[in-house]
């Protein structure tokens, strides 16, 4: 009998295999978009480009990298898209600043006849809502319906959003009536809709409803009552938030500073302040900020300063806060030091609230070479066109240099509107050119496209 013949060795030079699992596992540890597309070539290559698991992958890693349009190739090289990857390219395109694209493609997965499922209708409904879609919106609401999702509680949560969003209150009040079961979710999302709506009567009703309410709850009703400059109530809410033993989040420490703001109450301001710190809230842009705001409009510019030189970062709204609370409280020279100081800070551009404070500076001190001087870099450098606060600003300028009468045409050609041109000219300016050494004093104030000053 022959021996069997030896089996061929294996070779182990060749290539190991590339499935699934493999090119699924490169996915989850991609790092950048050039990296996407070397696996994705890979996949192409092994016919693994009609697995759905894969597709998807690829079309969540696009989208996180940004590269909607990379995601959107790779599904429309798809064949027949499950339901769930339909939903996932919905979702891509709306998270992506894309959501008229996620409409269109939600019309074309109805045209195919493709199913749906009660993922599909929350992902649309966002899309609506990004959109500013409410007509397709109340139709998705139909749809769902009929097709028997309209009862998901996560649907119902952003069907609510979008109807109060979209300032139909009443609309979004019947949702939630409907409701036969409500998460936190949905009692916070009923609160800040009729908040947001101004009904703070039926705002506090619910609130007083809400089986559980979370730090979200709370801060959204205390936030209520500062915006309808209720401050005493703000605290009441806050003392029953304590004695519930829920912490507070920044937004409440926040909220609470505008609350002390509103009494003028320095020492509760104080009091804000020394409670964050003592439990542990970082001073970053948000508080501080709010600290500097608070300390200013209620008389202390010292701790105002204070606050400003220990705050790590600041961000165009906190210069813009100390500028203007120095210039309110009679320190110009300062405000405008501080302005320039500004200007030196990398990634931090002046805006017009920026020169409403410049402006208010040099006209409380009656600085008007500085004050024409920034006016017009703020519209030559910064391309900002002026507004009435800043044609006011001049107005107060020019009368520490004419007299009032001389001023009145001023007064008369400036347009209440700030983006229609107004323009000037001033007369007998021997005057100002003698006390302000300005060679010539005829001044047109106008668009950036058209202004022309000399001095």
């Amino acid at each position: 009998m022959a021996a069997p013949s030896p089996s061929s060795p294996p070779n182990f030079l060749s290539p190991p295999s590339f499935r699934s699992v493999k090119a699924s596992y490169f996915l989850r540890n991609c790092s950048n978009f050039s990296h996407l597309k070397q696996i994705h070539s890979k996949i192409i290559r092994h016919n693994l480009n009609n697995d759905q698991l894969l597709v998807r992958q690829l079309i969540s890693v696009s989208s996180s990298f940004g590269e909607i349009q990379y995601a959107s190739l790779v599904f429309n090289q798809l064949q027949s898209p499950s339901t769930f990857t339909w939903n996932l390219m919905i979702r891509s395109l709306s998270v992506n600043n894309k959501p008229r694209e996620a409409l269109l493609l939600f019309i074309l997965m109805l045209s195919h006849q493709s199913e749906l499922d009660k993922f599909t209708f929350p992902f649309v409904i966002k899309a609506c809502l990004a959109s500013s879609s409410l007509r397709l919106g109340t139709q998705v609401h139909g749809l769902a319906i009929k097709a028997g999702f309209f009862s998901d509680v996560f649907f119902q949560n952003t069907l609510m959003d979008l109807y109060f969003k979209c300032g139909k209150p009443d609309c979004g009040r019947k949702v939630f009536d409907k409701m036969p079961g409500r998460t936190i979710v949905s009692w916070t999302t009923m609160l800040y809709g009729l908040v947001s709506n101004s009904r703070l009567d039926s705002a506090e009703i619910v609130f007083n409803q809400m089986p559980t309410r979370n730090v979200v709850s709370w801060t959204a009703m205390i936030a209520a009552y500062v915006k309808n400059r209720r401050p005493d109530e703000a605290f009441q809410l806050f003392r029953r938030m304590q004695v519930d033993d829920v912490k507070p989040n920044e937004f409440t420490i926040v909220n609470l500073l505008q609350a002390s703001t509103q009494l003028g109450s320095l020492s509760m301001g104080r009091w804000v302040h020394d409670y964050s710190h003592k439990n542990g809230f970082p001073l970053d842009c948000f508080l501080g900020t709010a600290l500097i705001d608070m300390y200013s409009k209620c008389g202390s510019l010292q701790d105002a300063r204070k606050v400003f030189s220990v705050m790590q970062s600041k961000s165009l709204a906190t210069w813009n806060s100390m500028i203007t609370s120095l210039g309110v409280h009679g320190c110009g020279e300062e405000a405008l030091s501080l302005f320039e100081l500004m200007e030196e800070e990398e990634g931090v551009e002046p805006d017009a609230i920026t020169f409403v404070g410049v402006l208010s500076a040099c006209a409380n001190i009656g600085n008007v070479n500085d004050g024409l001087t920034y006016f017009i870099r703020m519209i030559q450098v910064y391309n900002i066109t002026p507004i009435q606060e800043h044609n006011a600003c001049m107005i107060q300028l020019l009368e520490h240099a004419l007299e009032v009468n001389k001023v009145s045409n001023l007064v008369d050609s400036m347009s209440s509107d700030p983006n229609h041109n107004t323009s000037f000219d001033i007369e007998n300016t021997d005057r100002v050119s003698e006390r302000y050494e300005t060679p010539r004093a005829t001044i047109t104030l106008c668009s950036p496209s058209g202004m022309q000053a000399d001095f």
